[in-house]
């Protein structure tokens, strides 16, 4: 065989390595294929009429901290002064440790929740150092991320709560006490390992007003069946181009859910969406939103450390106006915050993460430690959102 193939000539030989090739690419499941395909996708180009204007695709090494320059952490059970674990009834211990938040190596940001042996859970929750993702007048925002939500399911996914959402910049000033009305859009957000997610505009004053909150204006739930599998993209993109203005929030390209402005008063509506928007990536344990669905708290049957995945993020907007200008400086502190100690928050509605105080386990990172405000997330069932201000009272 050996003498055969030497004396082969280079046309054929080349032929026959072509249809070796092919064969084994037939046997490889489409499935797979097109799952490593999306996986391994850069940030995309920008839509017709818009610039990049960030972006981060997590190409570092293995193991490797998130980007100091894009990133900020947010630590323990709940910003300084803010509502006790994270004003949601979450449970887990928010960390800067790469045991909870690294990059893999391999293109992706990994946000995964861990127990311990004393049944304590550990996971992360990072925001962009960015405050001011806005529309200019006349033009539009659009946010996105691909990822994957955490591969898990049935019992061993009770309490799973991860969620790629945004908050208006004033959230940074005052541990969001002036939550919702500075706005809050929850992007993607799911929870119990379920094939779904959940997309949600947070407004206005609460309870009620004008977003119905603590429940928010939302797409309800969405089916989404091998999201926790494969890489899909979530998009939100706030047009200020036309009249009435509109949020539309995508699913791999198509429109999902809309929101326009003439659905809402116009104080309400320009309070949660005519300014700089944060962005924020984190996995909660436990909360109302959960709860409200079968979940609740993880139980012994909670499976640990499965991760969200993150292929890249990006933002885009037209013009050189507000969203593409350069951060202003922060005054994030370089120290962990000492949140106040997690306490039984009383019974709420359905929607809410909770943090709590203590060290990170080793591998603590040295990023920038994001300083007290809130957080949130809101959907299209009764529940209340996640968000974090010093004057919301417990849902």
């Amino acid at each position: 065989m050996s003498y055969r193939a030497a004396a082969m000539p280079p046309a054929r030989s080349r032929t026959i390595r072509f249809l070796a090739v092919a064969v084994v690419l037939a046997l490889i499941p489409v499935g797979w294929f097109t799952t490593r395909m999306v996986a391994g996708a850069a940030v995309p180009p920008a839509p017709p009429g818009l610039q990049l204007v960030f972006s981060d695709d997590f190409t570092g090494p293995a193991n490797s901290a998130v980007n100091g320059q894009n990133w900020i952490f947010d630590l323990g059970h709940g910003y300084p002064g803010g509502a006790v674990n994270w004003g949601t009834g979450e449970i887990e211990n928010m960390t800067n440790s790469t045991a909870n938040v690294f990059q893999d190596g391999q293109g992706h940001l990994a946000i995964k929740p861990i127990k311990d042996a004393a049944g304590n859970w550990t996971s992360a929750r990072i925001e962009t150092k960015r405050t001011d993702f806005a529309a200019p007048v006349g033009g539009k925002l659009r946010i996105e991320a691909s990822l994957q939500q955490p591969n898990v399911s049935g019992a061993a996914a009770t309490g799973y709560w991860p969620a790629f959402w945004t908050m208006g910049a004033d959230a940074r000033n005052n541990g969001a006490a002036n939550w919702p009305g500075i706005g809050e859009w929850d992007v993607m957000e799911s929870i119990n390992g379920r094939d779904s997610y959940f997309q949600t505009l947070h407004c206005g004053v609460a309870p009620g007003g004008p977003c119905n909150e603590f429940t928010g204006l939302g797409s309800g739930e969405k089916p989404c069946s091998g999201c926790g599998t494969g890489f899909h993209t979530y998009a939100v993109e706030y047009d200020r181009s036309r009249t009435p203005e509109t949020l539309k929030w995508f699913f791999d390209g198509q429109n999902t859910f809309t929101l326009s402005s003439d659905k809402l008063d116009a104080t309400a509506w320009n309070n949660a969406t005519h300014h700089g928007m944060l962005i924020i990536l984190n996995v909660a344990m436990g909360g109302s939103f959960p709860a409200a669905f079968g979940g609740g708290a993880p139980t012994a049957s909670t499976r640990s450390g499965v991760p969200m995945l993150v292929d890249y993020v990006a933002v885009f907007a037209s013009g050189a106006g507000d969203g593409a200008n350069p951060p202003p400086a922060t005054t994030a502190p370089t120290s962990r915050p000492t949140a106040a100690p997690p306490t039984t928050p009383p019974a709420r509605p359905t929607g809410q993460p909770t943090g709590r105080p203590g060290n990170p386990p080793n591998g603590q990172q040295t990023g920038t430690v994001a300083p007290g405000r809130p957080a949130g997330h809101g959907g299209g069932h009764p529940r209340p959102s996640r968000t974090r201000g010093a004057s919301r009272p417990p849902v």
